[in-house]
């Protein structure tokens, strides 16, 4: 069975989809996206995914091109016709094409692309596993919060982590704290076992697996707070981790090289992955 992605109302085979070369989205990065995890075929927390995409449009002023419920459909007629059962589903939507000029188009209608990837099922002793991160100076703009596809500086960011040996970057401040990775959320566990996550604040993505995670939190009363932590905090720390839809929960257990604790995932990380495989694992 081909491989197919989804542009603009046809379902195309993947390798011949094409958008068109004045594409906002591809002059522009005038586009939003959202990346919904699969598990067992099915979407995972579909509408914090819908509902932030939503934002994400409305802030940006562009237009939903299809209806909600339509691109809903479109998104798992797409999961079910490539076979899909675990991996994720790719949406973006560009402002549409125009001819090139940085003012908003009168008349461009929004453009909407859709693909899907296959991944290894969840599997809780990988996500389990200690990674190591790197810093680097956060060069982002000032609308983290919106999920944007002008990705450059994660991009250059990523790179750099992965040329040093390690997992990911976790991006800094001008004032010296942490905002979050290259594509996932920082979190640390302070030494009396206090778990801190930034703020959802314009200076980061409010992660669909963040808030799943904050779910879990409240749920088992384990003390947390949401502020801004500074570098010497994270290295100080009793344990790290990251999130993300594509990542789930990965235990950091390095910091520039440095260990975090005592080098090994702790405890309350393998908690929370052993939570988060239960609840969302295996759906």
């Amino acid at each position: 069975m081909p491989r197919l992605a989804y542009v603009n109302g046809r379902y195309l085979p993947h390798g011949g989809a094409r958008v068109h070369v004045e594409d906002r989205g591809y002059q522009f990065a005038d586009a939003v996206y959202e990346v919904i995890a699969l598990r067992g075929g099915r979407q995972v927390e579909p509408e914090r995914h819908f509902g932030r995409l939503d934002r994400s449009l409305r802030e940006l002023r562009i237009d939903w091109p299809v209806p909600r419920h339509v691109m809903r459909f479109v998104a798992e007629t797409l999961v079910r016709r490539n076979g899909v059962r675990d991996g994720y589903v790719y949406i973006q939507v560009s402002r549409g094409v125009a001819p090139r000029d940085h003012a908003f188009p009168a008349a461009a209608r929004p453009s909407l692309v859709m693909t899907t990837r296959r991944t290894r099922p969840f599997d809780a002793g990988v996500a389990g596993r200690g990674v190591g991160i790197v810093l680097r100076p956060d060069i982002r703009w000032k609308r983290r919060d919106l999920k944007t596809v002008g990705l450059l500086p994660n991009v250059m960011a990523k790179q750099d982590a992965l040329d040093a040996g390690a997992f990911d970057a976790w991006l800094v401040d001008d004032a010296g704290t942490i905002t979050e990775g290259t594509a996932s959320n920082a979190w640390i566990v302070t030494g009396p076992g206090v778990l801190v996550t930034r703020t959802a604040d314009a200076d980061i993505l409010n992660g669909v697996t963040r808030l799943g995670v904050l779910d879990l939190v409240r749920e088992a009363g384990l003390r947390f707070e949401e502020r801004p932590f500074t570098v010497d905090e994270a290295k100080r720390a009793r344990e790290a981790f990251l999130t993300s839809s594509t990542n789930w929960i990965r235990p950091v257990v390095a910091i520039d090289g440095d260990p975090v604790g005592d080098g090994e995932p702790g405890p309350l990380v393998r908690r929370l992955v052993a939570a988060y495989a239960e609840s969302f694992g295996a759906v």
